[in-house]
């Protein structure tokens, strides 16, 4: 996995590496889930039945930016595992403009989430300090924080706070 909780002012906030703008949509995902899950349940999610599913999310193409789409993606794994139960453990996001609109197409691996132990809820993805951004070749993407490592490009970065 290529995701790191850091240290915020408040709540919980992640940074989360890729190669690609799709994968780093699959790296916060993930980073988002196991910031929630308790250690023992995330070491058990190997054992559950598993489901697929496609989840997909967009918004105007004028809105134009991929971080709003990220937190619309993040908000829509929240909503499937509090209303319909289905816990995210594995996904593979496809992005893409069509028909006026920013897509995230999702192909998602799930269990029940009644079968996962959480430690932590989140109440919401925030807007705060969210930024997604490319790092060319030969760069580095310095960490401020000594929890999470530096990251050398080609590569995308995301940061995300929580409210928790």
């Amino acid at each position: 996995m290529s995701a790191w909780p850091r240290p915020t002012t408040a709540d919980i906030g992640l940074r989360a590496f890729a190669r690609s703008p799709s994968r780093l949509f699959d790296e916060v995902t993930l980073g988002m889930q196991q910031i929630l899950v308790s250690s023992e349940s995330a070491s058990n999610s190997e054992e559950l039945v598993r489901h697929s599913a496609q989840w997909n999310v967009a918004i105007p193409a004028t809105a134009g930016d991929q971080e709003l789409l990220l937190v619309h993606w993040l908000e829509e794994v929240l909503y499937r595992s509090e209303v319909h139960r289905q816990w995210c453990v594995s996904c593979s996001v496809m992005l893409r403009e069509q028909n006026g609109e920013l897509q995230a197409h999702g192909s998602v691996s799930w269990v029940n989430a009644d079968d996962v132990e959480q430690e932590v809820e989140i109440k919401a993805v925030t807007t705060h300090e969210l930024q997604i951004f490319e790092i060319g070749v030969g760069k580095t993407a310095v960490s401020k924080w000594e929890e999470v490592p530096n990251f050398d490009g080609p590569g995308w970065v995301a940061d995300v706070v929580f409210d928790i």
